[in-house]
């Protein structure tokens, strides 16, 4: 079994020798035995077939993915568990550590070992995976745990665009020239573009991770069903006043939003292994109150996402594979216009209670990449707790301003007034 990577999933595995890692840690409470866990995920690979998979070029320099013919076992780190925090230290370690694409698996686990608790970090190159199969990945890891013979069916994998983009799309004449002028375009402005000759320094990368206390969060809730808008989008009204506040000259008022694209292409399922994501930009209107930007930003929202056609983005980047390496170059080199991304991944619908062990927490997963501005949030909730990760590196927002911005967030949330 063999494919392509598409446009994005190339933009992300780069020239295959720099790290793009997905991380989901989780911690556990209670015990299994270690041969569980290598039968679980051996499973997870029968399931998945991309989890077997390395990277090959072809004498064109097109990146494809292979499925091994011979074992390929995901590896699995052993750390002692020493204090509540190794977990995040071995995060951003796996940040940084790159893949052997040439080799593969796509995906490897540190397990970081209690007596009594323990931590499972799930790491996959984010070329093979996004948040939302992440999760999925992680279910089934768990109902395997704790029982070698649940049920976990078996993904139908994506081999080529015909399997998401809609044949009566794919045979439209107009779309399909569309799609390549749209592409030449594309290619030409990247081509164009006139770019600095040093990418900012990105210096330490870090991460601040923490919970939302149960009070701001019911108070969350309750400004949402007055408002009519999100927890997604007061959270970035949030985040860029918190910005606006600490950043001052500094600040941009832009924030990007990824977008689900589940939720426009049908095709790909929950559990189908993808990496390809789209986003809005959102900016806030500060001679509004807080709850009536946040409405005028959820209109925005909806006006934003009721244009979105995945099809004809999918289309318009699969004929733009040659402006690639300038693509790469706009984002390596271009100066920062944004403050950050902020993704929600809302509530996450995994069982906490298992026979021999309970999923204390699920921390919010996290990326870096190699490319451009690092800083972003992720938001999720699990067990009714809101949880946030916040990811940032020196050279783009130095970290006291970071933890600034984490102070200014629960305290913007605390004093907005519900009429």
């Amino acid at each position: 079994m063999r494919r392509k990577l598409f446009f994005l999933e190339r933009m992300i595995y780069g020239n295959g020798n720099t790290a793009f890692n997905a991380v989901v840690p989780v911690k556990i409470r209670g015990t299994f035995p270690p041969e569980n866990l290598i039968y679980a995920l051996g499973r997870i690979q029968d399931k998945h077939p991309f989890l077997k998979a390395f990277v090959a070029v072809d004498q064109k320099r097109a990146p494809w993915f292979i499925v091994s013919e011979n074992e390929l076992p995901i590896p699995v780190r052993m750390v002692p568990r020493v204090t509540d925090q190794d977990w995040a230290t071995e995060v951003t370690r796996e940040w940084e550590t790159v893949f052997n694409m040439e080799k593969g698996p796509l995906m490897r686990v540190v397990w970081i070992r209690g007596e009594e608790c323990s931590e499972l970090i799930l790491v996959m190159h984010h070329c093979v995976c996004d948040g939302r199969s992440a999760m999925s990945i992680l279910e089934d890891l768990l109902l395997l745990l704790d029982n070698r013979d649940a049920a976990i069916g078996q993904e139908v994998p994506i081999l080529s665009i015909s399997d998401i983009v809609p044949p009566e799309v794919l045979r439209d004449t107009r779309k399909v020239l569309k799609a390549k002028l749209d592409g030449t375009v594309t290619s030409m402005l990247l081509w164009l573009m006139p770019l600095k000759k040093t990418p900012v320094e990105r210096k330490r990368d870090y991460m601040i991770n923490w919970k939302l206390d149960q009070k701001l969060s019911d108070h969350l809730l309750k400004i949402s069903k007055v408002s009519g808008a999100t927890i997604n989008t007061l959270l970035c009204k949030t985040v860029l006043s918190a910005f606006k506040k600490i950043r001052q000259n500094e600040f941009h008022n832009k924030i990007g939003c990824p977008v689900d694209i589940r939720k426009y292409m049908p095709q790909i399922k929950e559990e189908n292994l993808f990496a390809f994501v789209t986003r809005v930009m959102l900016s806030a209107n500060d001679q509004l109150d807080f709850i009536s930007d946040a409405k005028r930003m959820q209109e925005d929202v909806a006006q934003k996402t009721a244009v979105l056609d995945p099809y004809k983005m999918i289309m318009k980047m699969e004929e733009s594979h040659a402006a690639l390496g300038n693509f790469i170059n706009f984002l390596r080199y271009s100066k920062p216009d944004k403050d950050c991304l902020f993704s929600n991944l809302g509530r996450i619908n995994i069982r906490h209670q298992y026979r021999d062990f309970e999923v204390e927490t699920i921390y919010s997963p996290s990326a870096i990449g190699p490319f451009g501005q690092t800083t972003g949030f992720v938001a999720s909730t699990f067990r009714g707790q809101m949880d946030f990760t916040f990811i940032g590196s020196e050279g783009f927002l130095p970290y006291e301003e970071a933890l600034a911005i984490k102070d200014q967030i629960e305290e913007i949330i605390g004093a907005i007034e519900i009429a």
